[in-house]
């Protein structure tokens, strides 16, 4: 059994990479936002022309941004979703609520301070971490039935 899993959510870290290095060996196909934060924001009306309003400028990137979420959200069997520790991940939330509601298998990530302002994502969440690690142990555990050693 294969896993097709999308990791939504804060672009400023390198917590993709850590679970994927810990999936290794598991048959799990990652897809992701794209993570070049400038290329993601531009990427609108560098396809679409100038706008002068920064409104109209980040509306066009969202819907871009939105059909690559949207069709790696109904494609994915798990959708894994951190909050980083800097910025209020918006965006990060509206990936969890559409996962929810697609019925997808939801993993949250964030510290524990953020416990309070994220409780009813964390109550949609099938399970809810503070580490890649734990995600992978996840991962794996639902692939192979393995428990960490």
């Amino acid at each position: 059994m294969g896993l097709k899993v999308y990791l939504a959510g804060e672009i400023h870290t390198n917590w993709r990479e850590d679970i994927a290095q810990g999936c290794k060996g598991l048959d799990i196909e990652f897809t992701a936002p794209v993570t070049n934060h400038s290329s993601s924001d531009d990427c609108g009306v560098a396809i679409m022309g100038a706008e002068t309003s920064k409104f109209w400028h980040d509306n066009k990137g969202a819907k871009l941004n939105a059909i690559r979420t949207r069709k790696a959200i109904e494609d994915a069997d798990i959708v894994v979703v951190r909050f980083g520790e800097k910025y209020k991940q918006w965006n990060a939330a509206f990936d969890a609520g559409q996962a929810y509601a697609m019925g997808k298998s939801l993993i949250v990530m964030h510290q524990d301070e953020h416990q309070h302002p994220l409780k009813e994502i964390d109550a949609a969440a099938l399970a809810v971490v503070n580490s890649s690690l734990q995600v992978s142990q996840i991962l794996r555990y639902v692939l192979d039935g393995s428990l960490p050693k």
